[in-house]
């Protein structure tokens, strides 16, 4: 599959692929799509336009990822600080998830995908929430690729949420305090079933998380890019796995 893929990227290129290494993909990434906006901004667009446009890396990150091995893919659709933004644009960015659904879900069930969602459901409206959930009960099956839409999500609120639930489980005796330990706050997280994010990608040139699974990025490889989300390509992402694959991750201890 990896040699197939490196193959289609040499015909859009002129340069050959540098060579991934099948032992050591990444088992869990996890992206930041940032830059649509100024995408959009910089051809003399509207900001939409560019959100629009961003949707169509979704599907060719979406199938590249399944192709090189990668069994996680979590994208940062929308945020619980994105609300913040206005109204119209909000509305759009609440149509976009069922526009790509009904465009691509049949495809990505043919490519065995496994479409979840990661957020809270509060405050989305119907139509996202039932575009999402057709998706995530036609491909519940599924085996291949995981494609994880963190929508209307906030770490700080994960964390929160997790840590009342932990407390509650205190006072009623089903939890003793001595014992929370990593494993106790990871199975109150909404990752929960899902292993942390082996690697980070963001684009648009920005550096930080954005309030974005602070606790399982703990020891992610972090890989940052100018390249405007709409602009991601397969070759991107495979020059981030490589870069992922030159690293040694130590987990704090010597190698």
């Amino acid at each position: 599959m990896i040699k197939r893929f490196q193959a289609w990227l040499q015909q859009r290129g002129s340069r050959k692929p540098p060579e991934l290494m099948p032992e050591n993909i990444p088992q869990h990434v996890a992206i930041i799509m940032d830059g649509n906006g100024r995408w959009a901004k910089n051809r003399g667009l509207p900001r939409v336009a560019g959100h629009h446009t961003g949707m169509k890396a979704v599907k060719r990150v979406t199938i590249a990822a399944n192709d090189i091995g990668i069994k996680v893919l979590t994208m940062y659709a929308f945020s619980t600080e994105n609300w913040k933004r206005p109204k119209d644009e909000v509305d759009f960015l609440m149509k976009l998830p069922q526009e790509f659904l009904s465009i691509e879900l049949n495809e990505l069930i043919e490519k065995n995908v496994q479409v979840r969602m990661m957020g809270y459901r509060d405050r989305l409206p119907q139509h996202t929430v039932q575009a999402l959930e057709e998706a995530i009960e036609k491909t519940k099956h599924n085996t291949g690729l995981i494609l994880n839409f963190a929508m209307n999500y906030g770490s700080q609120r994960e964390l929160i949420e997790g840590f009342r639930d932990i407390t509650r489980k205190i006072e009623e005796g089903t939890l003793h305090v001595d014992d929370i330990d990593e494993d106790t706050i990871h199975n109150h997280l909404l990752s929960h079933n899902l292993p942390d994010p082996d690697l980070l990608i963001r684009t648009s040139g920005e550096m930080r998380l954005s309030n974005f699974m602070l606790w399982q990025l703990a020891y992610s490889e972090l890989w940052f890019t100018d390249v405007y989300w709409p602009e991601f390509t397969e070759r991107h992402l495979m020059e981030a796995v490589l870069e992922y694959q030159r690293r040694s991750r130590r987990y704090g201890g010597l190698h």
